[in-house]
């Protein structure tokens, strides 16, 4: 599939600011299912950008605004193209304990802890399947069964134990729960940001959306060969597809937030943020 993105990002501040710094990971990832054709931001008012990889291969870029100003606009555009994962490898939980596989699992594998909640017991119970990959699609039923979506009950800055104490929460929450249980089984996890191709009124035959940034994970399963990272969206249901518009990935939220940043001054700030996609046949590529 060929999506046009367009990610813009407004702040309005009441009163000037200055030394306003800030780190952007919104550019599409460049993956086995996943091509970026074109690539551009912007930013007012004007200034230099610089563009490095952080320490999961995340594209970091970076600005800086030191004079003084009362709003900041961040517009990101991009082209992208996409096609299938293949299946995904059902191989058994013995293969878990190959030493190829924990040597590729790495700090994914690594339980944060979580709250001490028996809730989280029973569902690392209901959720065990024949088979790493049987466990990984029960589990993107289960959360979805037993936490309704809905916005502005939980924050950016919300726990797995937030989640369950309100019983709802956003796209972050879902995979944040689904890290914790699947690593509770011995399965490498990792939090992955993007966007994703969802059109509200579920028309198919949609071309454009308005959006939001969108949250899923990615579970490493053994196979024949090497360990595959497998994307699951716990939010729809599904295993991730081409759909699925990568744009990094980390151990929770904290390590790819779409956009981090800090200004010198006492003003308050209004932000106003969307998302828009755009589906086509073909992807032209920026001259």
């Amino acid at each position: 599939m060929h999506f046009a993105i367009r990610y813009l990002t407004e702040y309005r501040y009441d009163a000037p600011v200055t030394d306003n710094l800030n780190a952007l990971r919104v550019k599409p990832a460049t993956t086995a299912t996943q091509r970026v054709d074109d690539f551009v931001v912007r930013i007012e008012p004007e200034t230099r950008l610089h563009q490095h990889y952080d320490y999961f291969g995340t594209a970091v870029i970076e600005f800086g605004i030191s004079r003084p100003h009362d709003h900041l606009a961040i517009d990101v555009r991009a082209r992208v193209k996409t096609t299938p994962p293949d299946d995904p490898p059902d191989a058994p939980w013995r293969d878990l304990e190959d030493p190829a596989y924990r040597a590729a699992a790495g700090e994914f594998l690594l339980a944060d802890g979580g709250p001490d909640l028996l809730v989280l017991d029973e569902l690392v119970g209901l959720s065990r399947g024949e088979s790493p990959l049987a466990t990984v699609k029960a589990l993107v039923e289960l959360i979805p069964d037993r936490f309704e979506y809905r916005a502005g009950v939980t924050f950016v800055g919300s726990t797995v134990a937030d989640l369950v104490e309100s019983g709802a929460g956003v796209c972050q929450d879902f995979a944040h729960l689904a890290l914790l249980l699947l690593r509770r089984h011995g399965i490498a996890t990792r939090y992955v940001s993007g966007y994703l191709w969802a059109p509200p009124s579920g028309d198919d035959g949609a071309d454009s959306a308005e959006l939001e940034t969108h949250a899923w994970i990615e579970a490493l399963l053994p196979g024949d060969g090497e360990p595959v990272w497998v994307p699951a969206d716990p939010t729809n249901r599904t295993l991730g597809g081409e759909t699925h518009v990568k744009v990094g990935h980390g151990r929770r939220y904290a390590d790819v937030p779409p956009i981090k940043g800090v200004f010198r001054g006492a003003a308050g700030a209004e932000l106003s943020a969307s998302v828009k996609m755009t589906r086509s046949e073909a992807s032209p590529v920026r001259s």
